[in-house]
């Protein structure tokens, strides 16, 4: 691992920025102050309850901040979520935005910040009251040819600023401190693109990066070391898409285009000694280089899910999502929750939509919800060589046929927010009595035509921002 000085300078927006990088123009028919009347062309239509139902029992143990799932008797309910479009901007750079997300470490009464990535720009915006959206920085790669697909929110643990950690089709991580407008850390390790960024939920000093050269890599930019690398023997067979840690940090959950999801368990003794070493290793007072452990074996895997590209991996709590063709299907484990996708054979970083050639055998077009092992079994207590998985139920959506469209959930993971390749946004009440019968909310605008990438809510839940193929950024404000 090497680190290199970034070349190109943040330009704080109104400040001396260049208007190549100020530029983003809003779109004509774009008005934050819009009345109900003059904006009803932002349309959000409640779905009807999903009626198919798996043959795998649901009286499972509750999920954390949900009701219990399974369990007693279930009353119909209307979707009690509802949103309003209330703005829009286009990047003037006209290339397709693959990751958006909120900074959520925000303190109580500060602006809501969101970042975007695509092309060779990283974004900076804050949202303000009456839907203004406010260009905040820009910072535009020295390599033209540089695409940024990723970005994660954390914060320095001395200063408490926030940090912003970005990487793309070069393999570089960069971290971005916006207060200073510099970019302060570069890790190169990755022998390819990086497709998904993450920090640990409880220690903000921990990256975990995920690359297109087959490994997971997690780093501590604290000390600047590589703490350990995932892959090898019995890793990924191919590009690793996507991956999550578990809301306490203990698990991560990796998926790629080898059609398998990988389970990683970083609180064994091993990985903790590692971890603690990271932060105790100072290369000045020693002339032993750091060693990364090499971890070759995951402690579950499976490809009996989907037959195609697996493209986003999320825990919730105390159940597993994953994307299949045309419905989102549901099972659950023990403990953790997992989200996944899937999509076609095509280009991800394609700005041009491609479909299936074959529906029966490429993109399964759907999220799947499941749990490793049978109902009763412990995740704790999954064995390597365990086969079996667990189905819970599904959810329906249409029109999403090309892969590395990712989903995401708010804060509390109350409501799973989805786009598809025609502009359409699927977000689903996840605070049910029962996971087959969860509402959704299709929220749709006759000028969002072009697919979402992928979605961000604000910490409060209040916003939802979607970027999409075509360079633009939409927001909604949630009425209730």
């Amino acid at each position: 691992m090497r680190r290199e000085n970034m070349s190109e300078t943040p330009t704080e927006a109104g400040k001396e920025m260049p208007t190549k990088k100020q530029k983003l123009s809003s779109d004509e028919n774009s008005n934050p102050d819009l009345s109900a009347d003059e904006n009803d062309d932002a349309v959000s239509v409640e779905s009807g309850t999903n009626v198919e139902r798996p043959d795998t029992p649901t009286n499972t143990a509750n999920a954390p901040g949900r009701k219990s799932w399974g369990k007693g008797k279930w009353k119909s309910k209307k979707c009690k979520y509802s949103f309003k479009c209330v703005n829009s901007l286009r990047e003037d750079h006209g290339q397709p935005l693959f990751g958006v997300q909120f900074n959520w470490h925000s303190k109580e009464g500060d602006p809501l910040v969101f970042a975007t990535v695509g092309s060779n720009r990283v974004t900076l915006y804050e949202c303000h009251s009456q839907g203004e959206i406010r260009l905040l920085q820009s910072y535009v790669d020295a390599d033209a040819d540089e695409n940024f697909y990723t970005c994660a929110w954390t914060f320095d643990t001395s200063t408490s600023h926030p940090l912003l950690a970005v990487a793309g089709s070069r393999g570089i991580i960069r971290v971005i401190n916006h207060i200073t407008m510099q970019c302060i850390k570069h890790y190169v390790g990755h022998g390819n693109a990086i497709n998904e960024l993450k920090f640990h939920p409880r220690d903000p000093n921990l990256l975990l990066s995920v690359s297109k050269d087959h490994a997971l890599r997690l780093w501590n930019i604290q000390t600047d070391t590589l703490v350990a690398i995932f892959g090898g023997v019995e890793g990924h067979r191919d590009e690793v898409l996507s991956a999550d840690f578990d809301l306490l940090g203990e698990k991560i959950m990796s998926c790629g285009m080898d059609h398998s999801l990988k389970l990683w368990t970083i609180n064994s003794e091993r990985m903790q000694k590692a971890i603690h070493g990271s932060y105790e290793y100072n290369p000045s007072k020693t002339n032993r280089p750091w060693v990364s452990q090499k971890i070759h074996f995951p402690d579950f895997s499976t490809r009996d899910i989907h037959r195609n590209y697996v493209d986003c991996v999320r825990w919730l709590g105390d159940l597993i999502l994953s994307k299949v063709r045309l419905r989102i299907f549901l099972f659950k484990h023990i403990r953790h929750i997992l989200l996944l996708g899937c999509g076609s054979h095509c280009d991800p970083h394609n700005p041009t939509p491609l479909f299936c050639s074959s529906p029966d055998q490429s993109c399964e077009n759907a999220i799947v919800c499941w749990k490793p092992g049978k109902m009763e079994d412990d995740i704790d207590r999954i064995k390597p060589n365990e086969s079996n998985v667990t189905i819970l139920g599904r959810f329906d959506y249409s029109q999403c046929d090309i892969w590395y469209m990712r989903f995401s959930m708010d804060f509390w993971q109350k409501m799973l927010a989805l786009g598809n390749q025609v502009g359409k946004l699927y977000v689903w009440d996840l605070e049910v009595e029962d996971p087959h019968k969860a509402k959704c909310t299709i929220l749709t605008l006759p000028r969002c035509t072009s697919a979402i990438r992928q979605t961000s809510f604000s910490r409060d839940s209040s916003i939802l921002i979607a970027v999409c193929d075509d360079a633009s950024i939409w927001r909604w404000d949630r009425l209730r």
